[in-house]
């Protein structure tokens, strides 16, 4: 589509009663970055109430008819995803804006291949429009979803906000509060107490907040105007001193939610051998059916009883935001021989029905190609909307873990949705964590889900197997055997990718924040290409690469495996921009490495050819002075890095390939990330420069 242009979404697609909107960009760095946020305007063109104003801290808006569902990495960056249950928006709703911001005086001119997506609840895409001109602004209306004679139509607008997302949420009537500064003041001194009171439930819970920020509400400093960016004159000059700057000011946030205390409550049992009693044992599980059997009813059981668990893992997969019921081993009609998906999921809103057929693998085992392809022929003769497979593979673009046959006959279509079971402990860990939900006896269900499927016997651990062209790959390495082209190192490269995008979630769910896989791929590549030209480095290298982008941190963190030598090294480039003298910013680099590990490498980056002095902490903590450039060459930053054996197996066991890129992660980003100090701290994702 073209900037201004309209369409009624009817006439693209017979199933639009649920769409789902990707804002998606591409970043040189890999560290560009924007937040979502959608406005429910009525009539008069305002939100009705700030509870209308979807966006950080208030993920959910419309009675759950619209979601924010987070990032998901693409071939080349990442896209935020929206989920819209168009049938379930409230009646006063005339129009939908979706919007995006940046924040720390950062533009939009700094982001590549701006772009809208609009897929229908089969996951079809239906529309596409790219935004150009956007340098200078830093808020962007990408489209508007609205209703005309009872048809909802979408409309691209490409509209950019000089002043930010403070301007654009005023202007459709978002409350604007005053009195930011006092409330900072009294919320964190609630939530010093709170620490103090670890032990109990959090009944008033903070909303999620950037790490390593104190837990508030998101603040947008309000601007002089809330005009477009083009409506903007520019400031007369002005005689005499400036006039004081007027406090932030923020929108109001959502109700707070309950988490569970980050320290667990001393135990009153008299000794350690006693256990606690569990919701979901799993002392029972000998066989690889029992695991699966008991894993579907205790994920779907939870989805139904917790809605913000529920909603979250189907919103993606064009469910509707209705009343919930889940089924196990449900026997359908499918031949001479009857079939028994592993489970149900039903969602009924105003009378109507959503439905999933669920196939479950766990302990690593395969799906079948077959059993999914007679659950997709059941659920299209059925009228059923989509399959759910659920398994510890992870899915990637361009790869499907299943190949199903579509009949184009058939007039309903039914989507093909993949969740692994990573995906399903992140969500679990960001609700009872870090954004809350309902009550206290529903953060204490997600706990016993969370505890059944990190244990050991439940056979639900994630990805876990780098597949059987890994031992062979590595021997082709070692003997310079391996070719270009040859398959089994585009399957490494398949599960690497696989395990790195394990990494992400099992990192960003311990931390509470955004932590995607980086994708440095050319615009509009095709994932498969990207792949292959991976694997042909590979044979030629032998190394595997990857870089992870947390929020919060000055960098990106790098992954390299070297095959060759059975190396991991984990390392991050910290830019030096501070002022100063070389051996002052040395020093004070040093001093923020007081806790890092002796055997950390520390190499200088100069501007200019040619590499800077390295040296490791433990000999540059008497003497800093060696890794200051000699030919007086100016510093640009440092590169801090970490190396440890690799596991030879394959698995995930003690001395498995996958197990070491997992203590390699967590013992780089604890001892070393966490240690560097990160760029000047923002009070939340939308906050914009004043003035």
């Amino acid at each position: 589509m073209v900037k201004g242009a309209n369409v009624g979404l009817a006439a693209l697609s017979e199933d639009v009663g649920s769409v789902m909107v990707s804002l998606g960009w591409s970043s040189a760095t890999g560290e560009g970055d924007a937040d979502v946020s959608v406005l429910l305007l009525d009539g008069d063109g305002k939100v009705r109430s700030d509870v209308d104003f979807c966006f950080y801290n208030n993920p959910v808006a419309g009675n759950g008819s619209v979601q924010l569902l987070g990032k998901t990495p693409t071939a080349d960056g990442s896209e935020d995803r929206i989920s819209f249950d168009l049938d379930a928006v409230p009646e006063e709703i005339d129009k939908v804006v979706v919007a995006a911001s940046r924040y720390g005086g950062s533009r939009f001119g700094e982001l590549d291949d701006l772009r809208l997506t609009l897929a229908d609840s089969a996951g079809d895409g239906l529309v596409r429009f790219a935004v150009e001109e956007a340098d200078e602004v830093s808020a962007v209306i990408f489209g508007e979803l609205y209703r005309r004679s009872g048809e909802w139509k979408f409309r691209a607008v490409g509209q950019g906000y000089a002043s930010g997302l403070a301007g654009l949420a005023t202007d459709y009537g978002v409350d604007i509060d005053d009195d930011a500064a006092e409330e900072d003041a009294r919320e964190q001194g609630e939530q010093g107490h709170e620490q103090e009171q670890g032990q109990e439930y959090a009944e008033e819970a903070p909303l999620p907040e950037p790490a390593g920020q104190p837990t508030a509400p998101a603040r947008v400093p309000a601007q002089a105007t809330g005009a477009r960016a083009d409506d903007v004159p520019a400031a007369p000059a002005q005689d005499g001193p400036a006039a004081p700057a007027k406090p932030a000011r923020r929108p109001r946030t959502a109700k707070k939610k309950v988490t569970l205390p980050r320290t667990t409550r001393k135990s009153l049992a008299d000794n350690e051998s006693w256990r606690s009693a569990r919701l979901f044992p799993v002392s029972a599980l000998k066989s690889d059916r029992e695991r699966e059997t008991r894993a579907t009813s205790v994920v779907l059981s939870v989805m139904a009883q917790v809605p913000e668990f529920g909603r979250r893992l189907t919103a993606g997969f064009g469910a509707p935001a209705g009343r919930m019921e889940t089924f196990t081993e449900v026997t359908l009609p499918h031949g001479e021989s009857p079939r028994r998906p592993d489970g149900v999921v039903r969602v009924e809103r105003a009378g109507k029905l959503w439905t999933a057929l669920v196939e479950t693998k766990t302990n690593g085992n395969a799906l079948k190609p077959d059993q999914v392809q007679a659950y997709m022929d059941i659920a299209a003769r059925r009228g059923y909307e989509a399959v759910i497979t659920l398994s510890n593979d992870v899915a990637l673009d361009g790869s499907p873990l299943v190949d199903v046959r579509i009949d184009g006959r058939r007039k309903h279509k039914v989507a093909l949705w993949h969740l692994s079971w990573a995906e399903v402990v992140h969500q679990a860990q960001m609700l009872i964590r870090h954004e809350g939900v309902g009550n206290a006896a529903h953060a204490w269900l997600l706990q016993e889900l969370l505890h059944y499927l990190q244990h050991e016997n439940s056979g639900c651990h994630g990805f876990q197997n780098m597949g059987a062209a890994w031992v062979p790959v590595r021997r082709g390495i070692d003997d310079e055997t391996l070719c270009q082209g040859d398959a089994r190192a585009l399957e490494v490269i398949e599960n690497w990718e696989r395990l790195v995008r394990q990494v992400c979630l099992r990192l960003g769910g311990e931390l509470g924040q955004k932590v995607l896989p980086v994708q440095r791929a050319r615009r509009g590549s095709d994932p498969g290409a990207r792949r292959a030209e991976l694997a042909d480095h590979l044979c030629e290298q032998g190394r595997l690469n990857a870089e992870i982008r947390i929020e919060g941190t000055p960098g990106v963190l790098a992954i390299t495996a070297d095959l060759r030598t059975g190396k991991l090294r984990t390392s991050i480039e910290v830019p030096s921009a501070e002022p100063g003298y070389p051996l002052s910013r040395v020093k004070r680099l040093i001093r923020r490495l007081a806790e890092a590990p002796a055997d950390l490498h520390i190499e200088t980056l100069v501007d200019g050819p040619g590499a800077g002095p390295r040296g490791t902490l433990e000999r540059l903590r008497p003497e800093p002075a060696d890794i200051v450039p000699k030919d007086g060459a100016q510093i640009t930053g440092f590169r801090l890095s970490l190396f440890k054996g690799m596991g030879s197996g394959r698995g995930s066991a003690e001395t498995g390939f996958i197990r070491s890129v997992d203590e390699a992660v967590d013992r780089f980003h604890a001892q070393v990330v966490a240690q560097v100090e990160a760029p000047a701290p923002r009070r939340s994702r939308s906050e914009e420069p004043t003035g």
